[in-house]
């Protein structure tokens, strides 16, 4: 009986020593190796503002006939219209790429009833245009040749050759990170400890510009106007730093 009670006792101070253990979680990041939690973590930030050099254009066109035999033929006539007039104005053909193709039944809805008027075929091209200047006159031409079918769905300006950019935009991020935790370790009393960990985001997002299509089914002798502005290269720098002791 004594026995019994001791055993208890025993169990019920394990119990006791077991609550009173730090709690210690790791957490898993795919790594094989642990690290301390102990640091200060923050995120430099580099923003470097270039001058757009390639346009990205969604060209296309769209035609309804009464068959789909018609309208495809149609369709393909005015297709090859627009990549010739893009290949002429000095467009690689590794910069032309389909981007969609449709066949779509047409119906007028009259009456609570149906009726097949047509077939609509779409037919869109992606083409990079490298020589700026010559933008507005390629999208004009491109109208000409597709003539009432042509459609420009979107275009977007783009930095292709970025690495100057990057590289000016990388040092101003890890200039603001080391200035941060500088600043923090100052504040908190600590000594600031080297880099332990470095992740680099980088984004250049496109600049979208909007069109009048209709406008460009009017063709004349004036040229349209393409302005690249500039845009904005970005890099964030989340860098963790150790703490002396």
């Amino acid at each position: 009986m004594r026995r019994a009670t001791i055993v208890t006792v025993i169990g019920a101070l394990a119990l006791v020593a077991a609550a009173c253990t730090p709690s210690v979680t790791v957490e898993n990041t795919g790594a094989s190796t642990q690290r301390s939690t102990a640091g200060i973590s923050v995120q430099g930030i580099g923003k470097i503002a270039g001058t757009p050099d390639t346009l990205t254009i969604s060209f296309g066109v769209s035609v309804t006939e009464d068959s789909v035999t018609a309208a495809v033929a149609t369709a393909a006539e005015s297709a090859d219209a627009v990549i010739a007039a893009l290949t002429s104005a000095g467009v690689a053909e590794d910069d032309i790429q389909t981007s969609n193709y449709s066949i779509y039944p047409q119906y007028n809805y009259r009456n609570d009833t149906q009726e097949l008027v047509g077939y609509q075929v779409n037919n869109t091209v992606t083409a990079k245009v490298r020589d700026l200047d010559a933008a507005g006159a390629i999208i004009d031409d491109v109208a000409a040749a597709g003539g009432d079918t042509v459609i420009v769905s979107g275009v977007s300006f783009s930095i292709e050759d970025n690495e100057e950019l990057v590289e000016a935009a990388r040092a101003a991020a890890w200039e603001d990170a080391s200035t941060k935790a500088e600043q923090l370790a100052e504040l908190s009393g600590v000594i600031l400890g080297s880099p332990i960990s470095i992740v680099e985001t980088f984004s250049s997002p496109p600049v979208p510009i909007a069109f009048n299509e209709a406008a460009l089914s009017a063709v004349s002798d004036a040229v349209t106007p393409i302005s690249p502005g500039t845009q904005q290269v970005a890099v964030t720098l989340t860098v963790e730093y150790a703490i002396d002791s």
